[in-house]
């Protein structure tokens, strides 16, 4: 078998990991950052919430931002259910917790570039530094991307062997 057949038949594993990745990167960030650091909420640079109206605007914002974090996750519970159902698909701690960290760092890199620096609707550490702190999420998504590709072809190499 070659290398291209080995890597299609780890796909299903991979994308469930990778949206898995996504959905729990997301949940990470609206839970840590939104909720319980109160850094930010999702349109904070756009309208900042220091009346009533404004704080339910953004607590709206966040509500969706989750909502989308909580579809990536079911998409993939459902991908993996289904990976699951197949008996080609080699299954691999590494590739799967690797996809995971890729999804997550994705989500960073896509966020952090569109909500960040795109459309400036809002930012990691508003403030003092904030450019740092932007710049510093963007650094963690993408040590998240390689770690989680190190773990990938880690994990594809070793059943291969």
């Amino acid at each position: 078998m070659d290398a291209q057949d080995e890597t299609q038949r780890y796909s299903p594993l991979v994308a469930a990991g990778v949206f898995l990745g996504l959905g729990l990167g997301g949940f990470f960030d609206g839970i840590l950052l939104h909720q319980i650091l109160q850094w930010h909420h999702m349109l904070s640079s756009i309208r900042p919430a220091i009346t009533v109206p404004e704080l339910e605007l953004n607590m709206v914002g966040d509500g969706l931002f989750e909502a989308g974090t909580w579809l990536m996750t079911i998409v993939g519970v459902v991908l993996l259910w289904q990976a699951g159902k197949r008996n080609h698909v080699p299954w691999s701690s590494r590739v799967f917790f690797g996809s995971i960290l890729v999804g997550a760092g994705t989500f960073n890199l896509v966020e952090g570039l569109i909500d960040h620096q795109i459309l400036g609707i809002h930012h990691v550490k508003p403030g003092a530094n904030e450019f740092i702190w932007d710049v510093g999420f963007l650094v963690v998504g993408a040590i998240l991307v390689i770690i989680g590709w190190l773990f990938v072809r880690a994990g594809q190499e070793a059943i291969a062997k």
